[in-house]
């Protein structure tokens, strides 16, 4: 099956006695037990509608298995402890979007786990690992910074020395890029992001093998961050127009990101479809698409204002949604960081993440040249 296909049809259940087509939502928390040949408990991640949203993202990522959370940090801190423990070291990016930097320095002490963090190039983090290295975790594009990591390299490098890979997916999506056919082992998403799509849904996911999802899903039941059945019915109907979404988002970014990188008001703009940023080449190896998510720098003018002379555009944390909003990330996503961290990685107070929806590129563009002139220096 292709995307669009696979979006309306992989992973739903049809009604044997309704013959309705969508998931009916399965609202037991107990289940009968006799005569079974597995026991069905919201816990386990085995429920029908769990198993839905886990069989489409599957799909989407060229996976054996998907499983789905009630959150993206969930996803990704049992991802990682899953396959890291006492006495091991794990290799992560400084660029890592801030949760997932503040679960490794407030929380690896805690469980024994080394880590050193690293920059985005494949050279910088495979010098990074050492003979405890079990895990190395990266994000491409990353959060804010739209850092390239090359994908395959990092894989086949993982590969040889037996270190399990995961990579935050979330900002490309599996719309426009399947890391797995690089050779990654372990995929998360923030599913509140594309994959719900409409700002109005907390989970995470996971695709991978089912060799490496025996381990996940055996931590996962442990620790218990399941999702409702309600939101994962939400959460796969929203996946049904995914491909839609993400490719015109796409389309409308690239036109934003043009626009402001020839604006005389700009000084910066993070992009990799633009030619002259650092890692387009190798996203336009690995990417189908180039995102709808950019960041800029405006040239000593108050951001305050700025964002307040938006009228379309709206101030908001999270991202993905159909509808555009913007945010400093210094004070929403890497707030958590100290400011001599985000210093260190690039995250500026003059920073601004903007993440683009479905609005016609054309009054986006008018919504931010507006906002500018209104600006005083």
């Amino acid at each position: 099956m292709k995307n669009k296909t696979i979006a309306i049809h992989k992973g739903t259940l049809r009604d044997s006695r309704t013959g309705g087509i969508n998931t009916p939502i399965y609202t037991s928390s107990a289940y009968d037990y006799i005569n079974k040949d597995e026991t069905f408990y919201p816990r386990y991640f085995n429920t029908p509608n769990q198993d839905a949203v886990a069989k489409k993202i599957a799909a989407f990522e060229h996976a054996q298995a998907g499983l789905v959370f009630s959150s993206d940090m969930g996803a990704i801190s049992t991802s990682i402890l899953a396959y890291a423990g006492a006495g091991d070291h794990v290799v992560m990016l400084d660029a890592l979007y801030g949760g997932t930097h503040h679960f490794a320095t407030e929380w690896f002490s805690h469980f024994g786990i080394e880590c050193t963090f690293t920059k985005t190039s494949a050279r910088d983090m495979i010098t990074g690992v050492t003979p405890k290295t079990k895990v190395i975790v990266i994000e491409s594009p990353t959060n804010p910074l739209l850092a390239v990591v090359d994908i395959e390299k990092i894989a086949h490098f993982a590969k040889k020395e037996n270190i399990t890979t995961i990579i935050d997916n979330t900002f490309a999506s599996p719309v426009n890029q399947t890391p797995l056919d690089f050779g990654i082992d372990i995929v998360v998403h923030s599913g509140t992001k594309y994959l719900g799509g409409h700002s109005d849904l907390c989970c995470g996911m996971v695709a991978c093998s089912h060799e490496k999802m025996e381990k996940i899903l055996s931590l996962a039941r442990v620790l218990g961050p399941s999702l409702d059945p309600k939101i994962c019915y939400l959460l796969e109907r929203s996946m049904k127009t995914l491909v839609l979404r993400v490719n015109e988002q796409t389309k409308n970014a690239m036109e934003v990101a043009q626009h402001l990188s020839d604006h005389p008001d700009i000084a910066r703009v993070y992009y990799p479809g633009l030619e002259d940023f650092e890692g387009h080449e190798i996203a336009n190896r690995q990417m189908k698409g180039f995102g709808a998510m950019l960041s800029f720098e405006i040239k000593d003018k108050d951001l305050t204002q700025f964002i307040e002379g938006l009228k379309i555009i709206s101030p908001a944390v999270s991202l993905g949604g159909v509808k555009s909003t913007i945010t400093s990330p210094s004070l929403t996503s890497h707030a958590k960081m100290s400011a001599g961290e985000r210093l260190r990685i690039g995250v500026t107070d003059s920073l601004l993440r903007l993440s683009i929806g479905l609005e016609d590129a054309d009054d986006l563009k008018q919504d931010l040249d507006n906002a500018l002139k209104k600006v005083s220096h």
